[in-house]
């Protein structure tokens, strides 16, 4: 009897709810870490590059993104490719991808990834949802005691030489109501933030979630846009909230 494990390829693909797969389903096979080729662009952590490389991947490392003809080259030989925002894998792009089985955005979104033809070639495509999630929060409320307080106005005049102390239509945001679309990662620590600064919380999103807090749900968009003295919008970018607002 042999000592060795007899391990036979078979072929899968992505599951049947996808109807544009590829012809040709990839076989299933082992593979040692030392022959995986990993592709970060746009700065991604030192961290994570220290990880890999001693996990005995190999690992190129850019701090930018790259144009189109330089990603086209560079993804060709790859298995997988981790981007933040900047980077469109397009389906020119990715058509060259002849080994990629991975995509990583370090980031909430993944439009810039065309995520259909990724699963037609069996890609996976994963998005890391915290990642920023209270980054983004902290500078919604920054950005309300902005425009509460004038502060874009008085920091041009400023600029300008202009001394202009004034406090007619400058506001505390303590008792003022935030009105917040899309009640996600993003939404409900906004939310959190705003109701310790005294602020009243009404939000909507398209399904039923548990309010955290104090905050309130109400049934449409109108009635936020009716409701709220500030509106903060967090959805993905999908056909059905493209232009949105101001359509």
């Amino acid at each position: 009897m042999s000592d060795t494990l007899q391990i036979k390829s078979v072929p899968i693909s992505r599951r049947d709810s996808f109807n544009t797969r590829d012809k040709q389903t990839r076989e299933l096979k082992p593979f040692y870490s030392g022959d995986i080729k990993i592709l970060l662009l746009e700065n991604i952590s030192q961290k994570a590059v220290d990880i890999l490389n001693k996990a005995g991947y190999q690992v190129e490392f850019h701090t930018k993104a790259l144009d189109k003809d330089a990603l086209i080259e560079k993804i060709k030989d790859v298995h997988v490719v981790g981007i933040r925002s900047k980077t469109k894998l397009t389906q020119e792009v990715l058509s060259h991808a002849n080994k990629l089985i991975a995509i990583g955005c370090f980031c909430i979104g993944t439009n810039q990834v065309d995520l259909t033809y990724a699963a037609s070639r069996g890609i996976c495509v994963f998005n890391s949802p915290f990642s920023n999630s209270r980054s983004v929060a902290e500078l919604v409320i920054a950005e309300i005691i902005l425009l509460a307080r004038q502060l874009g106005d008085r920091s041009r005049e400023m600029h300008d030489g202009v001394w202009n102390k004034v406090s007619n239509n400058c506001y505390e945001i303590r008792g003022k109501t935030l009105g917040i679309i899309g009640y996600g990662h993003i939404g409900t620590q906004l939310g959190v933030l705003a109701e310790s600064l005294g602020m009243h919380v009404i939000w909507y999103d398209i399904l039923p979630l548990m309010p955290i807090g104090m905050s309130t749900a109400v049934e449409s968009l109108d009635e936020v846009l009716a409701e709220a003295d500030f509106v903060s919008c967090h959805v993905p970018e999908t056909p059905e909230t493209k232009n949105m607002i101001g359509a």
